[in-house]
């Protein structure tokens, strides 16, 4: 996934920028448990959310036992600011 597809998947939704400042204001790690637990929508829709973040490689996912720890992949955000840069957004 590109620049481009990852700042449309986030503009896409409200709820997927908000899954990534609720990951951010935990130390930039959060289980699913806690993110959905932000949301007052079901679950699948919240899956499907995390599924779409990081097919777009905005959020990577790591399992541990039985929990889901997704982290936020800052190496891609920081390609979709410098990419914004260019059209003055900041």
């Amino acid at each position: 996934a590109g620049a481009v597809q990852s700042r449309v998947v986030l503009d896409a939704h409200p709820a997927r920028r908000q899954i990534l400042l609720t990951v951010h204001f935990r130390g930039g790690e959060a289980t699913s448990g806690e993110i959905a637990g932000r949301f007052a929508h079901k679950w699948p829709t919240t899956t499907r959310h995390l599924r779409v973040l990081e097919q777009a490689g905005l959020l990577r996912q790591e399992q541990r036992g039985r929990t889901r720890i997704y982290r936020i992949d800052r190496e891609r955000l920081t390609l979709v600011s410098e990419w914004l840069v260019w059209f003055g957004v900041r």
